[in-house]
């Protein structure tokens, strides 16, 4: 069974930084594509950056140069460094493995996020201007 386990967050002014990090079990890291995904209230769910066994990145254009996303195999781990914070990041942030082409339709969030297969609670990441 897939697990992930997601920490991090909180609240900080515009301009800050915050950090998210996701421990992942029960299927083979190595393999996986891992992704962060968020979702505001009412609007849609977006794949922030996600991150191949190889190492390729891929990131929404608004974060692109603010965030980062990295991973490390030994632990199981993949973390989401977000710099330059601004008020429209604001949004409940997923981990989550990624298939593309999957499509789970749920009635509440994270709703409608292409491509995530399984996710982690997710963390509310709120920034104020």
């Amino acid at each position: 069974e897939v697990q992930l386990v997601q920490s991090g967050g909180g609240s900080v002014q515009a301009g800050g930084s915050l950090r998210l990090s996701c421990t992942a079990s029960g299927f083979p890291f190595d393999e996986g594509l891992l992704g962060w995904y968020r979702q505001a209230p009412g609007s849609d769910c977006e794949q922030v950056p996600s991150i191949s066994s190889d190492g390729s990145t891929s990131y929404l254009d608004s974060v692109k140069g603010r965030f980062t996303i990295s991973q490390d195999n030994a632990k199981n781990t993949v973390s989401l460094q977000m710099n330059s914070l601004k008020p429209e990041d604001t949004a409940i942030y997923y981990c989550a493995l990624v298939v593309p082409g999957t499509l789970i339709r749920r009635t509440s969030p994270p709703t409608n996020c292409y491509g995530m297969a399984s996710w982690a609670d997710g963390t509310l990441v709120t920034i104020s201007s």
